[in-house]
């Protein structure tokens, strides 16, 4: 006797729930005018790095937080801090994607009207996030140079479902042996024509160039 189909049909039914919510959450977004970006990546790529660095230079000239999820610990919340942005920490315990309703949870409180940009930073992960909508304007997901150039094919469901690929330490990419060019094909056998940025939170190199995507996207959504 197989016990496939009743593990299909929860799974169904759980990203049932998940979807319907993160269409509450979505609305709840657009009415509030914050533009939320989702980001995703594997343990190392340099989410939390780039991400301090997005929230320092957005919160500039703009009102910027994050939520931030991690199996244990707080420690990349604490790290976001430095920041100045607000800051919100999920642990997921055994799960290793955030759902819908944990951001729900974790907004409460919050007047998003009050906020102009929301982060989140996912589990380290890049199978299961690919699979939750979160009710994000943009997914965006993170490969550092030191992963190789062959995991955007090793994992096309999370590259189908982002709409931004950001190529991290781009600073380290002539001492490890990046292949560019070889990234680039990998990225567009996946997911032709999805925008490529390549970052250096520590040096800074491209990080003005994310800057202005975002202001760009945030500036088309309250039109």
């Amino acid at each position: 006797m197989t016990i496939t189909p009743r593990i299909v049909e929860v799974r169904q039914n759980v990203l049932k729930k998940n979807d319907v919510l993160a269409r509450e959450l979505r609305e709840r977004f657009q009415r509030s005018g914050v533009y939320v970006v989702n980001l995703v990546s594997s343990p190392g790529a340099g989410k939390t790095t780039a991400l301090t660095e997005l929230l320092r230079r957005l919160g500039r000239s703009y009102r910027v937080a994050a939520v931030v999820g991690d199996l244990a610990t707080d420690n990349d919340a604490e790290r976001l801090k430095e920041s100045g942005a607000s800051v919100r920490q999920i642990t997921t315990g055994t799960v290793c994607h955030l759902e819908a309703e944990m951001i729900s949870r974790a907004l409460e409180g919050w007047n998003l009207a009050e906020l102009d940009y929301l982060f989140i930073e996912n589990v380290g992960n890049l199978v299961c996030p690919a699979s939750y909508d979160l009710g994000e304007n943009e997914r965006a997901v993170l490969f550092s140079v030191t992963e190789g150039e062959d995991k955007p094919e090793k994992y096309p469901t999370l590259i189908n479902s982002s709409d931004l690929a950001v190529i991290t330490k781009i600073d380290l990419a002539e001492a490890v042996g990046f292949d560019r060019a070889r990234f680039i094909e990998a990225v567009e056998r996946v997911r032709p024509g999805i925008p490529v940025l390549e970052v250096s939170a520590r040096t800074g190199s491209g990080m003005d160039a994310w800057v202005a995507r975002l202001k760009a996207a945030r500036q088309a959504l309250v039109k």
